[in-house]
């Protein structure tokens, strides 16, 4: 079985498996997933749901985040962690949005990248999540997930997992694959404790890079 193959046949059975999947990020506009998907950097989502609720009332729209000082944004989410390097990132992102794009998240990946604090990851998600574009979100879900299925053969750094991945996956399968690897790694293929092979649907077709089958 090639890694193409075994790529279309995983991404088969974990639709069967999860049928709706969706960012756990909560948003509503795109401009609040860049928010969102910077706090989650060494955070839960599930935090990050909470705290971006309070950013919100107090800064409601992209023209008060970047008017606001990056110690009153600091002081919200400092429970995210690294609240000083996210504010600042939050408030030069928004004022970038505000000052170039009009207020507009750019519907462009390489200007998506250009926004402060913004990376492949990032911007994958705002292409795929909001505009519905082609893309791979290379999260620590994805990179475990898909070196132990022998998707990617060792490797750890997330531009050339995405790299690799761009060559097996169809373009428009990308984003719900990438969410269904985090579904699967929360609830099956668990990181924290043993992964639970035996009733694991990818059991027979997984290569379980450097585990004991």
């Amino acid at each position: 079985m090639t890694k193409k193959q075994r790529a279309l046949e995983i991404i088969e059975r974990l639709k069967k498996e999860y049928p709706c999947t969706d960012c756990t990020l909560e948003y509503d506009e795109a401009w609040k997933l860049l928010v969102s998907v910077r706090l989650a950097a060494q955070c839960t989502d599930a935090r990050v749901n909470v705290v971006v609720e309070k950013l919100y009332e107090k800064f409601p729209d992209v023209n008060a985040l970047a008017e606001a000082p990056v110690e009153e944004i600091e002081k919200i989410v400092r429970p995210c962690g690294l609240g000083n390097s996210k504010a600042r990132d939050i408030s030069a992102c928004m004022k970038k949005i505000r000052d170039t794009y009009h207020g507009k998240v750019p519907e462009d990946f390489d200007k998506l990248l250009d926004l402060p604090g913004v990376g492949r990851k990032s911007a994958n998600l705002i292409m795929g999540d909001v505009f519905g574009k082609p893309a791979i979100v290379t999260d620590t879900h994805c990179i475990r997930l898909t070196n132990r299925m022998g998707l990617v053969d060792g490797i750890k750094e997330p531009g050339k997992v995405e790299k690799a991945l761009w060559n097996i996956i169809p373009p428009e399968e990308g984003n719900d694959f990438c969410h269904r690897l985090v579904d699967h790694g929360r609830a099956v293929c668990v990181a924290r404790t043993k992964p639970q092979c035996k009733t694991c649907c990818l059991e027979d077709v997984c290569k379980k890079i450097g585990v004991e089958k």
